[in-house]
């Protein structure tokens, strides 16, 4: 039996991707005027995506997020995609629109800037500019995979400023609206260890925390239960919620928890992992294992764990390694 979880207190750290990023402004998106006057001011912001890609330049700084202002001379390439432009609400003041690109095509030239998959790079851009180019690619993909009412197969329609779909069946008139699949994320802890697994798929070295997506008529503490007991055949006695993190790869929600161990035996059991073990502090922070990036939530819930049991953060012990995701 599973205690309910019991809400933690709030991260002292917004998760990357999370936060006040961005002022929805869902009170225009179904007003015409203003959307049409917000469009066609100079200084509003543009995303472009391309086959769910976002568009950075590198710089002598790192990598900067392109947001393409409407006169910018650049714009000009934009402008054949500006259709169907999907407001994001307000950033730093200004209206901001994602654009869907034709991805049967190659990308417009935009001076410097490439089309690069957001995943390995989010950690190089400010937080707030990442924020944004991942709401982007999560509402251009839902609505490229809502082409078709699920209901009579008709095409279609964009409404509600790119948040809804509504089909172009007169008689059926079905509305869809972006839809987020809750993923459960756990690390589980048996005093001063903790349980990691990795997939066959990964570099050597790799291991996270437990995960998977919550099923139909589950709760999310079933769902902890049940994944770790699936994945690793331990079972859990406490479930503490512990924060949230938006992931658009393509559109989960993850749904942070820290377990406490009930059993300790690993029977890996529906070859969803190659391996998982028990890990201790000593262990992580020589290095092994590799660890997630502290972008993710994984890497969140990890650190969490490892600074509240000892005096020395984890971000200060020189020889915790953490995943190298740019050379994947």
């Amino acid at each position: 039996m599973v205690d309910c979880a019991r809400m933690s207190a709030r991260p002292a750290r917004v998760n990357v991707l999370a936060g006040p990023y961005i002022e929805r402004a869902a009170q225009y998106r179904k007003d015409r005027d203003w959307l049409t006057a917000a469009t066609n001011d100079p200084s509003s912001l543009f995303v472009p995506v391309w086959r769910a890609r976002n568009l950075v330049l590198r710089s002598a700084g790192g990598l900067d997020a392109q947001l393409i202002e409407r006169r910018d001379e650049l714009f000009v390439a934009l402008e054949p995609h500006l259709a169907n432009p999907t407001f994001l609400g307000i950033f730093r003041e200004r209206a901001c629109f994602a654009l869907a690109l034709d991805d049967a095509q190659a990308p417009p030239a935009l001076g410097g800037a490439e089309f690069q998959d957001l995943r390995p790079v989010i950690g190089a851009l400010d937080r707030d500019e990442a924020g944004v180019l991942a709401y982007a690619r999560a509402l251009i993909t839902w609505r490229n995979r809502h082409r078709y009412c699920g209901q009579c197969g008709s095409p279609t329609e964009l409404t509600s400023a790119g948040h809804a779909v509504t089909c172009t069946n007169g008689e059926c008139g079905n509305e869809q609206f972006p839809r987020i699949d809750p993923a459960i994320i756990v690390l589980v802890t048996d005093d001063e260890r903790a349980l990691f697994g990795r997939q066959a798929a990964w570099q050597p070295g790799w291991y996270s925390t437990i995960a998977g997506f919550v099923e139909a008529g589950e709760s999310l503490e079933d769902a902890v239960a049940r994944e770790v007991l699936e994945e690793t055949g331990i079972e859990v006695s406490q479930v503490d919620y512990h924060s949230s993190q938006p992931w658009p790869f393509p559109q989960s929600l993850m749904l942070g928890f820290i377990a406490q161990a009930r059993t300790t035996a690993i029977r890996t059991r529906d070859n969803e992992l190659e391996d998982a073990r028990w890990f201790s502090r000593a262990e992580i922070a020589s290095g092994t294992p590799l660890l997630p990036p502290p972008i993710s939530i994984s890497g969140c819930l990890i650190e969490a764990w490892y600074d509240s049991g000892t005096a020395k953060p984890l971000r200060e012990e020189l020889g915790a390694r953490t995943w190298n995701l740019r050379s994947r």
